[in-house]
């Protein structure tokens, strides 16, 4: 199987210190897991964006180090909040003969007729699939075709995931995957307009209550302060 492939040098500085990084355009990093110590490590961000659009977080990536070359998945990524800049990543060194626990990411695809025609919300009640397999055998996504939702009583489950041979499904087989849900009729969204009327008006009327609660309190204290 051919695997993504990713240079990293390890790095000294930690903390603060590693914003310099990110303004050059690198992201720092750690290594850890089987046969391995934790390594500060830090890779060039162009290259991983390519790496992880590819490998994902399920599939082994080749991370060379000072030469030495480790089979890892991404076990976890941080990104800044305001540029969505990848800020950190976490990699976990494996044993390719070992088996492992890890999700895999479901993607929906296809066309329902239950949303085309009947208008329906689909619903999507798993993301990610739990299995066990060797390292090399798990891939970067598992897709299910949502054409198999005709009407709103249909439901995908896992049992209808078709799994490559060599991974174990965790999750139970009856789990949900997908659905759709039926558009609201103009009565019920009659109803619901008239429950939220509702209880905005409750809150406007407590809101009212309690200012004049506050108000006869206030008055109150003044009373007693005048008689002093």
């Amino acid at each position: 199987m051919q695997h993504a492939t990713l240079s990293a040098l390890k790095r000294e500085v930690t903390g603060r210190s590693t914003d310099a990084l990110r303004a050059a355009g690198s992201v720092p990093a750690v290594m850890y897991g089987f046969g391995t110590e934790p390594t500060n490590i830090v890779i060039d961000r162009n290259a991983f964006v390519k790496v992880y659009a590819q490998a994902g977080e399920s599939t082994v990536v080749e991370l060379t180090i000072d030469g030495a070359t480790h089979p890892v998945l991404i076990a976890e990524v941080q990104r800044h909040p305001l540029t969505d800049f990848f800020s950190h990543v976490d990699f976990r060194r494996v044993d390719p003969t070992r088996k492992i626990e890890a999700n895999i990411r479901i993607v929906l695809v296809g066309e329902s007729q239950a949303i085309k025609v009947g208008g329906g919300t689909l619903i999507q009640s798993l993301e990610e699939l739990e299995v066990f397999a060797l390292p090399d055998k798990l891939v970067s996504e598992l897709e299910v075709d949502i054409s198999k939702l005709i009407t709103f009583d249909d439901t995908l489950h896992v049992s209808d995931i078709v799994v490559p041979e060599g991974i174990e499904v965790r999750d139970a087989a009856d789990t949900a995957v997908a659905s759709v849900q039926a558009p609201r009729s103009e009565e019920e969204l009659a109803a619901l307009n008239e429950a939220v009327d509702f209880d905005v008006t409750k809150v406007e009327v407590l809101a009212e209550k309690k200012e004049e609660e506050g108000a006869a309190a206030e008055g109150a204290d003044k009373g007693k302060t005048d008689k002093k």
